[in-house]
């Protein structure tokens, strides 16, 4: 008997500590939906969405609450300050405009700022309890934002796990979404971020890995369409966007897609850019579509680090003043793209190691001879660069340009199966170029007034010119 009644209370010890861990679970957790209307809800905390009352306290009281699902049925919703979400605070949040919701931005800062607590990896090992159970994936679909303030901004993330912004409108701001100090696994989908001052998606200074950017329109923002400045940051994929004429005259040198490592221990790398149309504008200054300048702050005198580790594939590249820039970079991958009226340069490497650059189409259709596109070059340059392969290249009619491909001050490259017709000047030629092999080449001018050169090597030593298909014989010359 005395043993029954030991294991009877047992069982009601073990019983109310499961009770008790059980309520402190709950009271830890989100509160459950309630069965009202997310739109019922949210007008109980007097949002208007007039565009005349300023809704910034009403949808903040309503954020604060922790009804968690931020519906905006059609109409204007006028802020002032930034709408806050502190999600260990409130609990999982999630922004909803079904495409009929605008925010208008009357202040500076971000329309809407989501900050979480992990500062940490994407180790599964690394995450304590609340990022799981209060902060996962907070979400932005379907709604517009615009500013109407100078300092105006989109969308700025601060220690999130699995960002998600989704057919989001972002116009006239400052910069579109920013990405600020640590966040993990952030995904852009379906969007249109077009015609702000600043830049479209901005890694800014930012310690984050894992990052997609699929089937967007970034287009006409001033200070660049995906920049990437300092900071470290790994796995950017960008796919299936159009990316167009994000620069301007008035402003500094930038591109379409900028990955910039100076100033920065460990800037980016494992970059993928792959089916995008990425395009305009030649008049900005030093204006291009894809720019990796790759040496980072720790590197040294002693020792250079050139970030890469990057694959351009797929891509219709053109009317910048540089289709493809890459300076400092190691283990970088071009293939199966596109490239035309790139006014200065199609292709210009410099100190760069291991880069491949395969078959890829480097072309001046008379499709496009309208308006400046004469005075596109459409030149191809690598300097100061060694180890690299050229493989499958077409290039043809390169105007005003030393030739058709310039190899100036390099080492060991192995430039073979290409095809470089109808260039000016001349077809290749090798400046200083040592222990390099060119061989299964078609190069070739065969227009009547053509008096260039199809290979012209000064000065270098140790290479090697062989089986090749040449309208001229080669040209070796002093230095």
């Amino acid at each position: 008997m005395f043993k029954s009644f030991k294991t009877s209370c047992i069982l009601a010890l073990l019983l109310a500590t499961a009770t008790i861990t059980l309520q402190a679970t709950l009271l830890q957790r989100p509160k459950p939906a309630s069965p009202e209307s997310p739109r019922k809800s949210l007008f109980e905390f007097d949002v208007v969405g007039d565009g005349f009352v300023d809704d910034t306290d009403a949808i903040q009281r309503a954020i604060d609450s922790g009804l968690g699902e931020i519906v905006l049925p059609k109409g204007v919703y006028r802020i002032s300050k930034p709408l806050v979400v502190d999600l260990d605070r409130v609990g999982y949040t999630s922004f909803h405009g079904n495409g009929v919701a605008r925010i208008e931005m009357r202040g500076p800062g971000p329309a809407i700022r989501i900050v979480g607590t992990h500062f940490k990896s994407a180790d599964p090992g690394g995450y304590t309890e609340d990022v799981w159970d209060r902060q996962r994936m907070p979400l932005i679909d379907g709604i517009a934002i615009v500013g109407m303030h100078p300092e105006a901004c989109g969308i700025a993330a601060i220690g999130t796990m699995q960002l998600t912004v989704t057919r989001t409108h972002i116009r006239t701001v400052l910069h579109g979404i920013r990405l600020l100090e640590n966040n993990r696994n952030v995904t852009i989908a379906d969007s249109h971020i077009y015609e702000n001052r600043g830049v479209g998606v901005f890694y800014d200074n930012v310690n984050l890995h894992q990052s997609n950017i699929t089937n967007c329109h970034i287009s006409y923002n001033a200070m660049g369409g995906v920049v990437s400045r300092s900071g470290n940051v790994r796995n950017i994929h960008i796919s299936g966007c159009d990316i167009e004429s994000n620069m301007s005259p008035g402003t500094a040198p930038t591109a379409n897609v900028l990955i910039d490592c100076r100033e920065s221990p460990s800037g980016t790398a494992e970059v993928a850019i792959t089916g995008c149309t990425i395009q305009h504008n030649n008049p900005s200054p030093d204006s291009a579509n894809i720019r990796m300048i790759g040496r980072s702050s720790s590197s040294g005198e002693e020792q250079l680090v050139r970030e890469g580790n990057v694959t351009i594939t797929g891509n219709v590249l053109s009317d910048v003043q540089v289709n493809v820039h890459l300076q400092d970079c190691r283990g970088v991958a071009i293939t199966g793209n596109t490239f035309w009226q790139g006014y200065a340069y199609n292709l210009l490497v410099e100190d760069c190691s291991n880069v491949v650059v395969g078959p890829n189409n480097f072309d001046r259709n008379p499709r496009y001879s309208y308006g400046n596109t004469q005075d596109a070059n459409n030149g191809l340059v690598f300097r100061n660069s060694a180890d690299c392969t050229l493989t499958g290249l077409h290039i043809t009619n390169v105007w005003r340009s030393p030739a058709g491909l310039l190899l100036e001050e390099v080492e060991r490259f192995n430039v073979s199966n290409c095809t470089i017709l109808d260039c000016d000047t001349g077809g290749l030629l090798m400046t200083n170029a040592r222990n390099t092999r060119v061989s299964d080449c078609l190069i070739r001018d065969d227009r009547a007034e053509s008096e260039g050169f199809s290979i012209r090597v000064v000065g270098g030593e140790g290479n090697q010119i062989i089986d090749n298909l040449l309208d001229k014989p080669p040209v070796v010359a002093e230095p």
